[in-house]
């Protein structure tokens, strides 16, 4: 992802045996709950929750009925070393403002993923020394915030690394290892041909080492897509891709590939609206694909002018819409029917009830604009009357004032 687009509870206890090897995750003493199901993870969208304007995540998630979000970026430190850190500058260990948002997240049901890599800054798979460093410290995100899912955004210049790649492919490998039931997808490149050379150098290297995720996902976007029909076209030439590295058939490789787009004005130029979202959704569900994403949440919001003066922004989709109105494509292939935004009715006041007149006498004489009361209604006199019951006709004497 580009630095514009790019089990619920509190963090588990982990145990740790030599360096990244065996680990186990419990419930800690704030007492962890289950994860979500897969398709919410395979469903969470990005957001930075540190940079470019985070929105509030309950927000969202009372406007659209999202449940899940992939929190980005984790790098290595901008110093050099081989520690987590969000966006190279604030230590996981210490972190306590991405903590407080997931809090408020798992807190109304919801539950995280947290992204490892991205397009900018250092990716530890660059500093640490092997896989398994890379993988103890990756260790240290889980163990922290007590994930259920990781994602791991391997694009430029990473990709183009091979030690680095080694490194993160392995490091994948043994967190899937040691952390039964762990969500674990791979985002790459995307191009009109699936993916590129360096991306068809990753699968193989994945390949190699016997490690498969959850979802290989492609981001097809800043690559000269335009519109959704090309981005369904790079989808199923991946699928081919994935077909021949792996050796699997359509519906497989379909099971393992997924989506991860850009709502809105990309890096380079090129726009996706909500109804190119919607095209790719279909076909992402009828295909019976693994992941439908996008970058970002951050960006879900209308630019003003709308047009952002033709340049991309971290903060807003440029593109005419409704806050949220790209999320609410993530519910939809999480199997979530959005809520739907209605006016709250203007309750209709209680009228405040009339006394009755005196009561209505079949002997007593009146003229016009004497009052009585007559089975529970008021009634006034047009002219002079005796021994008419009010109502009777509706051409009598008596006008009827409403009840009492």
């Amino acid at each position: 992802m580009r630095p514009l687009r790019a089990c619920l509870g509190a963090a588990a206890a982990v145990t740790l045996a030599a360096a990244g090897t065996t680990a186990l995750v419990a419930s800690d003493a704030s007492g962890a709950t289950t994860a979500l199901s897969n398709r919410w993870y395979a469903a969470a969208p990005y957001l930075m929750p540190l940079d470019n304007n985070p929105p509030n995540a309950a927000t969202i998630m009372d406007a659209t009925g999202l449940k899940a979000f992939q929190l980005a970026f984790v790098l290595a430190p901008s110093g050099g070393g081989c520690s987590p850190t969000w966006g190279g500058t604030a230590a996981v260990s210490s972190d306590t403002a991405v903590q407080s948002v997931i809090n408020t997240i798992r807190a109304k049901g919801g539950d995280v993923s947290v992204s490892i890599g991205g397009y900018g800054g250092t990716k530890l798979g660059q500093t640490c020394a092997d896989a398994a460093s890379t993988a103890a410290a990756y260790q240290q995100v889980i163990t922290k915030y007590g994930l259920h899912a990781v994602d791991f955004d391997l694009e430029e210049p990473e990709y183009e690394n091979t030690a680095a790649i080694r490194n993160e492919i392995g490091a994948a490998k043994i967190l899937q290892q040691n952390n039964p039931g762990l969500y674990v997808s791979v985002t790459t490149a995307g191009t009109a041909d699936g993916t590129g050379w360096f991306g068809k150098q990753m699968l193989l290297e994945a390949k190699s080492q016997g490690f498969t995720p959850n979802n290989f996902s492609i981001m097809p976007f800043d690559g000269g897509f335009s519109g959704a029909a090309a981005q369904t076209s790079a989808l199923t030439n991946f699928n081919s891709i994935l077909r021949s590295t792996f050796g699997w058939d359509q519906a497989t490789a379909y099971a393992h590939e997924g989506f991860s787009g850009m709502n809105g004005r990309s890096d380079t130029g090129e726009y996706f609206t909500q109804a190119d979202f919607q095209t790719v959704l279909d076909y992402a569900t009828s295909h019976n694909m693994d992941r439908f994403t996008f970058w970002s949440l951050n960006r879900d919001r209308q630019c003003s002018p709308v047009d952002n003066n033709g340049t991309t922004s971290g903060t807003c989709s440029s593109v005419a819409q409704s806050d949220w109105d790209f999320a609410k494509y993530s519910v939809k292939f999480a199997g979530v029917t959005p809520p739907t935004t209605t006016p709250t009715p203007t309750p209709t006041p209680t009228p405040t009830p009339t006394s009755c007149k005196t009561a209505w006498s079949a002997t007593a004489v009146y003229t016009a604009g004497n009052e009585v009361s007559y089975n529970s209604h008021n009634w006034k006199a047009k002219w002079w009357t005796q021994n008419e019951v009010p109502g009777a006709s509706e051409w009598g004497p008596w006008q009827d004032e409403g009840a009492c």
